[in-house]
């Protein structure tokens, strides 16, 4: 047995590779070929090869984009919490800040944080309220893990029920044999 050996004979590397082995991350090949992206915006972070590519993004990923959202959509909830306060304790701010939700949209959180500081000394008042709530709920009261789970199940929840459909409008069976 100890006769049988084998021979390792040299493998060319398929041309999909990159020739230079520094320029691989985890030994994947990806499209396009990595590069920073400090060569195409200011972002100096590397393109992740090993997870899908995205196409329709222009210079920002994904995940910039839903974070921008929700960048947004915290300004929404300080506006919330703090109107929520005013309106107990305050009913003249309350009111002020009513009035000028009439007229802006929060569409938009730091142009609307900019409309507000600008708009007079007690507003600038409320703007800096509503800044210091939107940080503290985003660093210690925004559930992060939470976030995720119920993305996940959304997903798998919303991608099974898409299926089940498709498949009773395809086969014809109706909810009575399927027990549903």
């Amino acid at each position: 047995m100890e006769s049988l050996a084998l021979s390792v004979l040299p493998v060319p590397k398929p041309s999909f590779f990159h020739s230079n082995p520094t320029h691989r991350k985890k030994g994947f090949p990806c499209w396009p070929p990595c590069e920073p992206r400090s060569s195409r915006s200011p972002v100096s972070t590397r393109l992740n090869c090993h997870k899908m590519f995205v196409p329709g993004f222009g210079e920002a990923s994904p995940e910039a984009k839903a974070s921008k959202n929700l960048h947004h959509f915290f300004n929404y909830i300080a506006v919330k919490i703090v109107s929520a306060q005013l309106e107990s304790y305050n009913p003249e701010a309350y009111k002020d800040l009513m009035e000028f939700l009439e007229t802006h949209s929060l569409n938009d959180g730091d142009e609307f944080i900019a409309s507000l500081m600008r708009e007079s000394s007690s507003h600038k008042a409320l703007a800096l309220r509503i800044l210091t709530v939107r940080s503290a709920y985003c660093k210690h009261d925004f559930e992060w893990d939470n976030l995720k789970r119920l993305a996940f199940k959304m997903v798998d929840e919303s991608n099974t029920k898409l299926m089940r459909e498709y498949v009773l409008e395809t086969s014809h069976v109706t909810e009575k044999e399927t027990g549903k």
